[in-house]
């Protein structure tokens, strides 16, 4: 089963696309443009249409969804964790 999607193998969150991805479950990815699939531990209950996060990142790195720089970190964010507004901020402000 697919549990998140993400454009490229660069990109850093996925969108989950599925309701009940709870702490614990063993979350796959779908790359669209390789056509691969990865595989994360949901750190966190991820809601759906919310981020999970595909790596570890740091305050002030760059978030990438869909190949596309959506704004910078400004709380760490493990691996597997939900990625929102608690822990991104768009670059404009």
């Amino acid at each position: 089963m697919i549990h998140a999607v993400l454009h490229e193998r660069e990109d850093t969150v996925g969108v989950a696309v599925v309701e009940g991805i709870d702490a614990g479950v063993m979350l796959h990815a779908w790359i669209m443009d390789d056509d691969e699939v990865v595989t994360v531990v949901a750190q966190q209950d991820i809601p759906i249409g919310h981020k999970v996060a595909l790596k570890d990142m740091a305050v002030g790195d760059t978030v990438y969804k869909y190949g596309i720089d959506i704004g910078k970190v400004v709380a760490p964010i493990r691996t597997g964790e939900h990625a929102h507004v608690h822990n991104i901020r768009t670059k404009r402000w």
